[in-house]
Order: structure tokens, then sequence, then C-alpha cells
């Protein structure tokens, strides 16, 4: 009865009906009501089995997994941000603040602290600085998929008197709704479909990956987008395992001038869904991003690697290929437009 009732709550999140249904399974990929990937995508790698997994997870002991002091970050204020900036402020994982052609972007915030539905998987000291108090009017919020550290359900509702749209995946709507936003505020692509929104285009992309908040998956659609504003191409990668949709992207929406791609919590036992450093590195020249800032790390324990492994190692990789990584501190401004330099802010930690 206990688990039956947690599984009720609000935060769990709310499935797809109606039109918004029947648009989903008009969807090539859609079937036996779920979506799939476009190429075959195991959750787990060859050989490996939920049980080995948890092992792995139980057994593999690593005190580095986490910081164990505050980690350095820089308390921008960004309702002081010159609107006629291009910028990003990075705020630890995947969540991220821009400003593109005086339209202020909100992506994937998670300002509760936590990253899981039992409220065990807590932020790294100094890396929740940043909460919807902070935000300013936020024109366009983006959700790539509806996992916990991307779509985070305490955030999201505190956040809806200041956003004006919410952008996302077809089916992730469900959950906007329930939670009280108005279906006028929400516009909800599939992969390759596009929308106009206060003068900047942006484009469904495909991800490998998957979705769900509970126990039943992929009932709504993970997805990456590409965002072209009057001066800059952008690629917002969200979460995703390598595959050839990289280099398929960066030949119809490519070049890009930036890359944002995940960079963290990887396995090499679920490497289809995460991509691994070396990957990251790949995916940015296949996307043909002049760019690219890696995040998915530095926040959450959601793997057994050291915490600050995969800035380390994307680095290196970025430099052994001649590929332009941009590492900021939390709360650091990254200016879109202009050349700039980044310290090894994770070292000595």
């Amino acid at each position: 009865m206990a688990f039956y009732l947690f599984s009720k709550q609000d935060k769990i999140g709310y499935y797809a009906k109606g039109e918004r249904l029947r648009r989903m399974e008009a969807a090539p990929n859609f079937k036996n009501g779920v979506f799939d990937n476009l190429e075959n995508t195991p959750s787990l790698a060859e050989g490996e089995t939920m049980l080995t997994v948890m092992r792995k997870w139980l057994f593999t002991s690593n005190p580095n997994k986490q910081p164990l002091s505050e980690l350095p970050h820089i308390q921008t204020d960004l309702n002081a941000l010159p609107l006629d900036s291009n910028v990003l402020v990075w705020f630890g994982h995947s969540s991220y603040y821009l400003q593109l052609d005086g339209k202020r972007i909100l992506v994937d915030p998670v300002f509760s602290g936590n990253a899981s539905p039992i409220n065990n998987i807590k932020a790294f000291l100094g890396t929740n600085t940043f909460g919807v108090a902070e935000m300013p009017e936020i024109d366009l919020l983006i959700i790539s998929h509806d996992h916990w550290d991307h779509l985070d359900y305490a955030t999201i509702r505190a956040l809806e008197p200041k956003v004006k749209r919410v952008l996302t995946g077809l089916g992730v709507g469900a959950h906007f709704e329930g939670w009280g936003y108005p279906a006028t505020k929400i516009t909800e692509l599939y992969w390759g479909e596009t929308a106009d929104i206060d003068g900047l285009h942006f484009t469904s992309c495909t991800a490998r990956h998957f979705s769900g908040r509970w126990l039943t998956r992929n009932t709504s659609l993970w997805s990456s987008f590409a965002v072209r504003s009057s001066n800059l191409n952008l690629y917002l990668g969200g979460d995703s395992g390598y595959g050839k949709h990289f280099k398929e992207i960066g030949e119809k929406l490519g070049p890009f001038d930036w890359a944002v791609l995940e960079n963290g919590q990887y396995n090499t036992s679920w490497r289809y869904i995460h991509m691994l450093p070396d990957e990251v590195v790949q995916a940015s020249q296949d996307l043909r991003a002049e760019k690219f800032i890696p995040v998915h790390s530095a926040k959450f324990v959601l793997s057994i690697h050291d915490w600050d492994e995969p800035l380390k190692e994307v680095t290196q990789y970025a430099k052994n290929k001649s590929a332009l990584a941009a590492t900021p501190k939390i709360g650091e401004v990254v200016y879109l437009n202009q050349k700039q330099s980044f310290d090894a802010w994770w070292e000595n930690i």
C-alpha cells in the first residue's frame, strides 16, 4: 500500500492522454505505448545485468566519488547581466542559463538540492547556491527529458510564475500540465520538428537515451535541441549515448558555434545511454562544433567514478584532438561571442 501511495504522488508526474497521446502514437518510433531509440540502444552493455551493476555500485569503494570540500563557484547576479550580451551560466550538472538576442532561457534547472524521488542524491557543497529566487523572468524554459536530474518537481512548480514559455519533447508536457502550467505555455516537439520562439529558431534533435520518473520507461520523448539566433548556432545536448545521430545533426544543422554536451555519470556498463569522455570530444567534432561545454558532472553522485574524473578526462581528450573545451566554474559567465580562457578549477580540491 505504501509503495502504491508513493507512486501516486504529484511529483512522480503524469502520463499523456487525449490529443497529446494521439500525436505520440503517430510518431514512427512510438510502439506499444512507449518511445524507442532510432539506433539499437540497450540499457546495459553486453555481458552486464542489473545484478552485476548493483554489485559494482555496492562493493566499489571510492571515497573520491564526491568532493571533500565546497566546490568553488561565482555568485553571478543574473538580473544584472546586460540583455544585449549573449552568455551562458552553468549551475552544475545539466542546469544552465542562456541569454540569446535579448531572450532569457533556462535549461534543465534542478535547484532543490536533490536528484531522486526519495531525496537520497544530494548536491555537493557549493553547487546549489542558485535557486528560483535568483532567476530573472524566463522567456523560455527548455527541458530535455523527464528524468529527476533534469526535470525537478519542486523547481518547476516554483518557477511557473516566472516562465513565459516551455519547450520540451513530445509527451513531457503532461507533467507540466499536471503541475499547473497552462497548455498555452507549452510547446512539445518530436525529433525534426521546429519552432520559432521570440525570434529564435529551434529544432528538436535525436538523442540516444530513455525517459521515465518511476517504474515505467519511455512514455515521453528524450531530446536535444539546436537553436539558431541572429549570429549564433548552438546545440543543447541533453543526455545521450554516443551514436551516428551526432554526425547526422552536424551535417544537417551545423556547423555549431557551441555545443553543450553531457560528460559525467558514465560507466562502461551503461555506455550506450551516456557518453564516455573520449566520445564527448568525438561528438563535438561530429557536430562540427567550434567549441563545447561539458556538463552533467560536478553536482550529484550518479556513478562510481571520481567526481572530478569527467573534467580531467574530457579536457585531456580535447587537447589530444585539438578540440576547444570550455570549463567554467559554477556561476561563471561564459561570453558566447568572445574568446575566453578557463581555469582547471577542479584541481587541488
